[in-house]
């Protein structure tokens, strides 16, 4: 996997999404400069995710960006996606690899440097290090590596890193700095006014600081 298309990482929230069509969001967002695609649904029913899986896929394939399924293997493979995040407590990654083959994108969340330290033993394509500063998009988080943290982590990796978390266009240029691959984005560009704008203006602050 070549690492660079995990420079600006779009994870998809319906909620967040202040009321516009999933596929409007993404196609705003590959136009400004998104190079990967997330689709996180927790609501919505097997059938309706794989659905928009296969409209997200059908949209992004001749664009050359992958698109990956939060936790769902299932969905992954019934829409052909190119591949899955998981987190600690999803399906294991054996598993999933066994599932969806050598020939699919597999990330992996890491919330501590135990974690990070078991994920360096496997081939996984990349990790999530999250979250690396505290967020309103998910509750559930661990206590955040910060930015010294995420400096350490990315030292300790064996993996291409993308960094999660409270990424906007204030944070992502240190995160860059630091040596993260990748940002993953929410709300910075799930509830912007111009999705189009807001993906552009955090491309910039990536370039300025690789």
């Amino acid at each position: 996997m070549n690492k660079d298309i995990l420079k600006l990482y779009l994870v998809t929230d319906r909620p967040l999404s202040l009321g516009r069509d999933i596929e409007q969001i993404v196609r705003e967002a590959v136009e400004g400069g998104v190079t990967i695609v997330q689709l996180r649904e927790k609501e919505c029913s097997t059938g309706e995710f794989v659905a928009l899986a296969r409209r997200l896929k059908a949209l992004l394939a001749p664009l050359g960006v992958p698109l990956i399924i939060n936790d769902r293997v299932d969905v992954a493979l019934a829409a052909d996606a190119d591949g899955v995040h998981i987190g600690q407590s999803d399906m294991p990654y054996k598993d999933a690899r066994r599932l969806l083959g050598y020939d699919k994108i597999i990330g992996l969340s890491v919330e501590n440097f135990e974690d990070l330290e078991r994920a360096n033993a496997m081939d996984v394509d990349y990790i999530g290090i999250s979250p690396v500063y505290g967020t309103p998009t998910k509750s559930d988080t661990a206590e955040p590596f910060g930015l010294e943290g995420l400096h350490k982590a990315v030292a300790m990796s064996a993996h291409p890193t993308v960094a999660i978390g409270g990424m906007n266009a204030q944070t992502i240029g240190e995160v860059i700095a630091a040596g993260a691959d990748g940002v993953a984005v929410v709300s910075a560009i799930c509830s912007a006014p111009s999705p189009r704008e807001a993906t552009k203006e955090l491309w910039n602050v990536i370039k300025n600081n690789e």
